[in-house]
């Protein structure tokens, strides 16, 4: 299960609850859940990009074939719909598969990934999901892929 302590390693998580800093605005008609994840985005000329990605679930079991992580930037997905998915990291550094982590996400929660995370991409379960990814964009090459064996298998 994912929580803002077993995830604070690797990134930070975007959800509405009582340890998020809010308070109301707009005459008491909102509530705002303010600077909920630390936007990295200032290497080498980088700009905010706000994206949508649309994922597919994969067949179960999930072999973990591949990891990537953004050198230059933060990269948050927020998910538009109602089903859980899974978020799959590995801390910084060179890529050391036996720290691998699993994490099982609601549809309530988002994640942001520090600078240089490890990670899956998105694994949407149960049926296609969209998800609203805030990232870099600029100069520089933002994203190394390490292509692993699928020897890694999630079973739900």
């Amino acid at each position: 299960m994912l929580t803002r302590d077993n995830f604070a390693a690797f990134g930070d998580v975007i959800e509405v609850n009582d340890k998020a800093n809010h308070f109301a605005i707009n005459d008491g008609f909102t509530e705002r859940y303010h600077d909920l994840a630390k936007v990295d985005v200032i290497n080498q000329n980088g700009r905010v990009l706000i994206n949508i990605f649309r994922s597919t679930p994969l067949a179960q079991p999930i072999a973990i074939k591949m990891m990537e992580r953004h050198p230059l930037g933060s990269q948050a997905f927020i998910p538009m719909g109602n089903q859980p998915y899974l978020v799959v990291v590995a801390p910084k550094g060179e890529l050391d598969t036996s720290k691998i982590e699993v994490f099982l996400a609601t549809a309530e929660q988002g994640v942001n990934y520090h600078t240089g995370t490890w990670h899956h991409f998105c694994l949407a379960l149960n049926q296609p999901s969209d998800f609203l990814v805030v990232d870099r964009g600029g100069e520089g090459d933002n994203c190394d892929v390490v292509t692993l064996d699928g020897s890694l298998v999630i079973q739900l």
